[in-house]
């Protein structure tokens, strides 16, 4: 078994219980899809402030990459149409990640928990088990392996994207294909943080929404009603814009 770790830094709660509210309020009223009495009838529950744990890694990456470009170009033989020419290519990168957070609990919806970064990671002071008092605080049950694998696949995503964006900008090219890299990770340095959250939940037609405010920005991230008649009239409405496109473009 692991050992457990004692958290390096905790960052302090900035955003009050009361404010928390005012920030739900806000963003319960900025849902397009939320129905109008749910908005106006939504009051959280009492807001429960809850230290949570998170991993940061530092890594200095090197990217070894091939790849194929294409350059589209318009062609006219009775009727136009878009060929794509094909180059090769190959080449290094290199970036510094710094503090990749990882959340280090499997008890919340981590997709919620995305919702409200970032954090300023900056404002962490060393751990002092007072800092935390007055809260619930939650102990890691993502170990540092886990977290730091979990790490590297965001990092490896990360990447595809910058080095795809490096091609298509050092080629003038419109499309990228057959990606292949392999990183190296130098100078690993991982953080175990406690980061400040409050959580809260209300109700509407007897179903219970819970949702989370960052406490250090106020951000919040969750669960809200959705009107199936607003999603009509939205998805009704791009049908129409894509229409009147297709259209115009049509009739050119």
């Amino acid at each position: 078994a692991e050992n457990t770790l004692a958290p390096n830094g905790v960052c302090a709660f900035e955003v009050t219980d009361k404010q928390a509210g005012e920030h739900f309020q806000k963003w319960i009223k900025g849902r397009l899809f939320t129905p109008k009495a749910a908005k106006i009838s939504a009051r959280p529950d009492a807001f429960k402030g809850v230290y949570l744990p998170y991993w940061t890694f530092d890594t200095k990456t090197s990217s070894r990459y091939s790849a194929r470009y294409g350059r589209h170009r318009t062609v006219k033989d009775g009727k136009t149409h878009t060929e794509t020419d094909w180059y090769s290519t190959s080449g290094f990168y290199q970036e510094f990640i710094d503090d990749h957070l990882i959340s280090a609990t499997t008890r919340y919806d981590q997709n919620m928990m995305r919702k409200i970064e970032p954090f300023n990671l900056l404002n962490n002071k060393a751990y002092k088990p007072e800092y935390v008092s007055g809260f619930l605080s939650e102990r890691y049950s993502i170990g540092l392996q886990d977290g730091w694998n979990h790490a590297k696949r965001d990092i490896h995503d990360h990447l595809q994207a910058q080095i795809t964006s490096k091609i298509r900008w050092e080629n003038s090219a419109d499309v990228v294909s057959n990606l292949r890299f392999s990183t190296n990770h130098d100078d690993i340095t991982y953080k175990y943080l406690m980061l400040p959250i409050w959580l809260s939940s209300f109700r509407y037609k007897e179903k219970i929404y819970r949702f989370m405010v960052n406490g250090q920005t106020g951000r919040v991230g969750g669960d809200a009603p959705i009107s199936p008649l607003r999603v009509t009239i939205a998805v009704i409405l791009s049908l129409l814009v894509i229409a009147v496109i297709w259209y115009f473009f049509m009739s050119e």
